[in-house]
């Protein structure tokens, strides 16, 4: 008989996050100033961080505690359970073993809610009284404005445009939870206002909806601006969903041969990942998968150099792979996935051979979302259906080449809220949209010359 599930009992609840810096066997490229072209100086970014979090982004500690507030929140979902996928594993009728951690089960329905706890209180603890936001699919805007309600802090969230009529549904759910939502662009901002002149139909991105936060956060006393990826620190956080793996693996008594992640700007891959990083750098042979949409392919298609981390130019400069800060993805569904960056973290150990990358069509994501959730039961976001679709094949393979082979892989988040997506597959209206190799060139052009 199979196990299906592994709980940890709550008394195991990871109590540190874990910070992958000081295990790195290189250097990581600094942070620079667009104004100076020098190393970012934590008064740099004291504007729009609070400094508990820029002392995290820059930390050597291996461990950083959790606080008892931020545990006491965490404790209404985490951990979260890990599965073993026996269903979908008979129906491929492949050798190999299958294991997902789900993420879906916290309050928002995805991962985002482990950084978001964090940041809102270290935050609140700051003194301050609002905190702006960007948001794509609307995962992360839910999940910050949840963390705001339960810190009792005003939430203002900019949601790429083409999310917020795709997914009107995430718009009430952060509206429940006590937050304000726009349309980004939107004309509440400068940045937003120049877009909407250039291109008053503009469907938005990542990239425009950050360069709204910050200009929020910048122009107001009493705000602070609040990231779901991308950066150290939020990645730091989403570390809890690797170390209650590696717990949940040995109760298992299996270790993964393969672990898999979506990647948009890199927090729920690293969240699951940078654990078995860490293991692999202790000498454990082990593959690590970072899978993106072919539409907005950063690591596989961008370039590894500096850039902004948004359209206006109002972040600091990130040495990662990226497309351009201009560069504007198609609308496609996996909107939590359409960043023309990524994290410097997970671009470093691309860069550096640690991990591998896969980018898929959308069509192929949704098709094994499909067979996720008749095998499983499970509907899974677009995002996670990524991860889904490089384990299905990473089965396949090891069926072919008749190996007993251990993946696992983030189920970060459900699909409640995604099923016009769906709904576009099932009718047979949803686009592949390729790699658009002119547009990225054109993007490409304006890199800042450091």
């Amino acid at each position: 008989m199979s196990q299906y599930k592994y709980i940890l009992e709550e008394s195991k609840l990871p109590k540190d996050w874990y910070n992958i810096i000081p295990d790195l066997p290189f250097p990581l490229p600094p942070v620079i100033h667009p104004a100076t072209l020098q190393p970012v100086k934590p008064e740099d970014l004291a504007p729009i961080f609070p400094l508990e979090l820029i002392k995290q982004e820059v930390s050597q500690e291996r461990y950083i505690p959790i606080p008892e507030e931020v545990l006491n929140i965490y404790k209404l979902w985490r951990p979260t359970p890990l599965y073993r996928a026996v269903n979908l594993e008979k129906y491929l009728d492949t050798p190999a073993h299958i294991y997902y951690k789900y993420e879906g089960v916290s309050p928002p329905g995805s991962h985002k809610p482990n950084t978001a706890v964090a940041q809102a209180f270290y935050n609140k603890l700051e003194g301050v009284k609002r905190l702006s936001t960007e948001t794509g699919a609307g995962q992360w805007g839910s999940a910050l404005s949840m963390a705001c309600n339960f810190f009792k802090l005003e939430c203002k969230v900019y949601m790429v445009k083409v999310s917020y009529y795709q997914k009107p549904y995430r718009r009430s759910l952060m509206e429940i939870w006590g937050a304000k939502v726009v349309p980004s662009p939107s004309q509440d901002t400068e940045a937003g206002r120049r877009i909407l002149e250039k291109d008053p139909d503009s469907p938005g991105s990542l990239g425009i909806a950050i360069s709204e936060a910050v200009e929020d956060a910048v122009k107001r006393d009493d705000t602070k601006y609040s990231l779901g990826s991308v950066l150290n620190h939020v990645l730091l956080h989403q570390t809890i969903i690797g170390e209650e793996a590696l717990m949940q693996m040995e109760m298992a008594e299996e270790f993964p041969d393969v672990v898999i992640g979506c990647v948009g700007g890199g927090s729920n891959f690293a969240g699951l990942s940078f654990p078995f990083v860490r293991e692999k750098f202790k000498g454990k042979k082990i593959r690590i998968i970072a899978v993106e949409p072919e539409s907005c392919p950063s690591l596989t298609k961008g370039i590894y150099t500096y850039d902004f981390g948004d359209v206006a130019k109002m972040t600091p400069l990130l040495k990662m792979y990226t497309l351009g800060h201009n560069f504007i993805p198609p609308s496609i569904h996996a909107g939590g996935l359409r960043y023309h960056g990524m994290a410097p973290l997970v671009s470093a150990l691309y860069h550096n051979g640690y991990i591998e990358a896969v980018a898929y069509p959308q069509t192929k994501v949704f098709e094994a979302g499909i067979l996720f959730a008749r095998t499983e039961g499970i509907v899974p976001a677009p995002e996670s259906c990524h991860a889904i679709r490089a384990a299905i094949d990473e089965a396949l393979d090891a069926k072919e080449k008749g190996e007993r082979r251990v993946i696992l892989f983030n189920l970060s988040g459900h699909g409640f809220f995604d099923l016009s997506a769906y709904d576009q597959y099932l009718t047979g209206r949803l686009e592949d949209y390729s790699y658009p190799k002119e547009k990225v060139e054109e993007a490409l052009k304006d890199l800042p010359k450091i």
